[in-house]
């Protein structure tokens, strides 16, 4: 008769890295208990077993109600790398539910999380501008990153991040520009963002040129994108291998030609032609952002005449199956056809 054994091996998929999670109702107070553990071991072990509850929604209200983020914000303070970055990435996971963003602004998360900016661990820094660019697609969250001052330091950021932080960071500073440039314009954001528009990158270029949208929407916005010489580089985008580009491109252009230089700038560069070959494109924001850039520039004698032989085009535009484009090229054929 054989003899039982036991084994000295873990058994499989059993992570020991993770805390043992405890039943029921008692699981996330205990890992809320251990996150403050002296232990090292312990508080690494509990972030673990975090990542992977933190996907359900459920429990991160019920982990907000009992002050996980009050540990959480604790952590992000700890000597040990690891912890800083299991923590960050705890957050970054929180922040993609709605429950997770309106838990950091009533628990003043965003500022915690600003001392990590600048912190060593470059996966670190990554979920922490991955959990600001999940916050500001709330308006409220974005308003909060705004109102905590952070916006000069991300602008600085930009200019010194690699390029996948870079992507992160224009994201976050579109949706927060959305609601205040005030700031980023006072920051030297749109020098910044000309020289991203010639990344090698086109998910920076594109980014970059959806920023400068955000951006150029107050007056003194579109007089700096005038100044610094930037539609001529948003003119040349137009012709961009990546749609996006194209789209954004003529969306910065959109507000960038409402003022009088905006116009004649845009014009002195022959914007009109290819925005006219944007009409045709695939993408509906192109057509539609394509549409008022050229309406913009109509307002100018000018380029009202070079944009009569056209009209046809833009009536044939009036049956686009997209509400916003046939509006805008109606719009569009009545400042052309205006007469004096």
């Amino acid at each position: 008769m054989a003899d039982a054994k036991i084994s000295m091996y873990l058994p499989p998929n059993v992570n020991p890295t993770q805390a043992a999670i405890a039943y029921g109702c008692r699981a996330l107070p205990k890992l809320n208990e251990e996150l403050q553990s002296d232990d090292l071991l312990t508080r690494q072990q509990a972030l673990m077993a975090l990542c992977d509850l933190m996907h359900d929604p459920e429990h991160v209200y019920t982990a907000i109600s009992i002050g996980c983020l009050e540990s959480l914000k604790a952590l992000l303070k700890d000597t040990n790398d690891l912890v800083r970055i299991k923590t960050t990435e705890v957050l970054c996971i929180m922040a993609t539910h709605n429950v997770g963003r309106e838990g950091f602004l009533e628990h003043n998360v965003i500022q915690a999380l600003s001392f990590l900016l600048s912190d060593a661990q470059p996966a670190c820094r990554e979920n922490l501008y991955t959990a600001f660019k999940h916050l500001a697609q709330l308006p409220a969250g974005a308003l909060g990153i705004v109102n905590s001052g952070l916006i000069p330091s991300l602008v600085w950021k930009l200019q010194r991040e690699e390029e996948e932080i870079q992507v992160l960071l224009l994201d976050t500073l579109a949706a927060c520009l959305t609601e205040d440039a005030t700031e980023a314009l006072a920051s030297r954001a749109v020098p910044f963002l000309k020289e991203k528009l010639l990344s090698t990158n086109c998910d920076i270029r594109s980014k970059a040129a959806r920023t400068l949208i955000a951006v150029s929407v107050p007056p003194e916005g579109k007089v700096q994108v005038w100044q610094h010489d930037v539609i001529p580089i948003l003119v040349h985008l137009l012709k961009d291998r990546d749609e996006e580009v194209q789209a954004n491109a003529a969306g910065a252009l959109m507000n960038a030609t409402v003022t009088t230089e905006g116009k004649y700038a845009a014009l002195d560069v022959e914007a009109t032609r290819p925005l006219l070959q944007l009409l045709t494109s695939s993408l509906s924001k192109a057509r539609l952002n394509a549409i008022k850039a050229l309406t913009m520039l109509a307002e100018a004698p000018e380029g009202r005449k070079l944009l009569q032989p056209h009209v046809a085009t833009f009536r044939a535009l009036e049956e686009d199956f997209s509400p916003a484009v046939q509006r805008a090229a109606q719009i569009a054929i009545r400042v052309i056809e205006w007469k004096p």
